[in-house]
């Protein structure tokens, strides 16, 4: 019989419950202990083990997550009325902590099928980037994007420009026009972003966008770029230059460069920007794909819509496949920065330097005072989703969410939008919002994406697989179209952390070979959205 609650550490003064618990049952949990429950309770939430009294501190996984604004009995309900948010304390010292890590030796020699890049990376898309300096070039963008789709066979719109392509196609002397086929059947598809920035603002939303667009080029997934400009504005092309230049020294993608203003007319700037996107086309066309090690993935750990399962089946699940990776040779990043508060000295205690430390200090320290500084906090965070599904303070979805980086030591600690070069874990500074920290992740190098939910989301990437990974089965099975691996038999008891982790694994090097699409980029989910550095929670 499945369990009905669960314990998650034994220094826990409360259990999760695992299915709906009535008044007056009594649940049984760790080595042979029980508990009476005193008031109903749904599942997800979270029932005391002791009589809690005002003041007193809640503790989940082994840490403080609450404090007690009204008095709790054993074997009561421990909700918002009764529970605010609270965290411990940090420095940036570090206390040495000797990890478990698990046996990595059954996936060495592993590969997956992937597309070799000049400068080392690979890739596990081959896409072509069509993207603007400046949201005054978004039309543009968007006519290339119905030109190109259409008549490459990527998509299905239409406008004046298509008629343009198709000569290209002719002249070219490829085979297919039109939509039937794929003109170019080695390259996975053009992607165009859009955004709202790049004028207007400060230098330093400017030099960040321009270091996002930059990480986007240097993506693996991504053969080269053709970039709009308007020619005046704040991100100027010498700032994305640079930016890419220190992302990649020698330069080793074709990036491709158009200015309306030089150009004059648009017909010149569209046909000069179709000609060479074309061009690009075609050699990106010529790379195919060949086995690469496991060490050549960067995986981004990502949560959204989360539930009180999270940190109890998906995301460990996650954590546990991001040491078995970096045991391999492989990169992981763990983001979204407000989701780590109440952790801050776990992750330090890991930090594989007293540099790092302090550096994960320091950013946690200012993107606190950012949020405090416009009377927010990290204590906002919880959606009403979450909380309605057992995620009551932001420290209880911290330290579910903190699970996704498993136990391993952490290799470096990334501000935004840096690119990651370290094998193992990376932390880096993203907001929690989903699509502004997957394009993060995405722009520091991830090539795949791992994203556990537990309400569900249908959120995908422009470049980097979406792997959509559900808490439960019942949303597995209830948003099927968007969820592509169920975790949810952690919580029944059916499988362990290790084995879901091993199977979603060998789901990751499907994708990774191009054998498997995600249900993201089934429906054309490209999301992009440029975090405008400030306070995002």
């Amino acid at each position: 019989m499945a369990s009905m609650v669960v314990q998650i550490d034994p220094r826990d003064n409360v259990l999760v419950a695992l299915q709906p618990l009535t008044e007056g049952m009594t649940v049984h949990y760790g080595d042979g202990a029980t508990c009476a429950v005193t008031q109903a309770i749904a599942a997800k939430h979270k029932m005391a083990l002791v009589d809690l009294a005002v003041g007193d501190v809640i503790r989940m996984y082994g840490m403080t997550v609450g404090e007690v604004t009204q008095a709790i009995p054993k074997g009561g309900h421990v909700s918002t009325r009764n529970v605010r948010h609270r965290a411990d304390a940090y420095t940036a010292t570090r206390h040495f902590v000797q990890p478990s890590l698990p046996d990595a030796s059954a996936w060495e020699g592993r590969t997956f099928l992937g597309y070799r890049r000049a400068d080392g990376q690979v890739g596990t898309r081959n896409y072509w980037l069509v993207l603007p300096l400046v949201f005054c070039e978004n039309r543009n963008v968007e006519r290339m994007r119905e030109a190109l789709e259409e008549e490459l066979g990527y998509g299905s719109r239409r406008n004046a420009y298509r008629q343009y392509v198709r000569g290209l196609v002719k002249r070219g002397g490829e085979d297919a026009v039109g939509n039937a086929e794929r003109v170019f059947p080695n390259v996975d598809g053009i992607r165009f972003l859009t955004h709202t920035l790049g004028c207007g603002g400060t230098r330093q939303d400017a030099q960040a966008l321009c270091g996002l667009l930059a990480g986007y080029i240097h993506n693996p997934n991504v053969a080269g770029a053709t970039v709009l400009s308007l020619g005046c504005q704040n991100a100027e092309v010498r700032m994305l230059m640079e930016e890419l230049r220190a992302r990649d020294p020698e330069m080793t993608k074709p990036v491709k460069v158009f200015d309306q203003q030089r150009s004059g007319r648009e017909t010149a700037l569209m046909t000069g920007a179709l000609d060479a996107t074309f061009a690009g086309l075609q050699e990106a066309n010529r790379v195919e794909r060949s086995a690469a090690p496991l060490s050549a993935l960067t995986v981004g750990l990502k949560c959204g819509g989360s539930d009180g399962f999270s940190g109890i089946s998906a995301n460990p699940a996650l954590g546990y496949l991001s040491d078995v990776l970096g045991e391999a040779g492989g990169k992981t990043i763990l983001s979204e920065f407000p989701e780590l508060h109440g952790v801050e000295q776990e992750l330090i205690n890991r930090c594989a330097t007293d540099e790092l430390a302090q550096r994960f200090y320091d950013l946690m320290h200012a993107y606190a005072a950012r949020a405090k500084a416009v009377q927010s906090g990290f204590e906002m965070n919880p959606s009403p989703g979450n909380i309605e599904d057992g995620l009551i303070t932001d420290a209880i979805k911290s330290a579910g969410a903190a699970r996704k980086g498993g136990v391993a030591p952490v290799r470096d600690v990334l501000d935004y939008p840096q690119y990651v070069t370290k094998q193992g874990l990376t932390l880096l500074c993203t907001p929690g919002n989903d699509v502004e920290c997957v394009t993060a992740q995405a722009g520091a190098g991830a090539n795949l994406v791992l994203f556990t939910t537990g309400l569900g989301t249908p959120t995908g990437n422009a470049v980097a697989p979406v792997v959509k990974i559900a808490t439960n089965s019942a949303l597995a099975e209830r948003m099927g179209d968007i969820i592509d691996f169920d975790a949810g038999g952690i919580v029944t008891g059916e499988t362990t952390i290790a084995a879901c982790a091993e199977k979603l694994l060998e789901l990751c090097v499907e994708v990774a070979s191009g054998k498997k699409l995600t249900k993201a980029e089934t429906f054309g989910q490209n999301d992009f959205i440029p975090w405008k550095r400030g306070v995002s929670l």
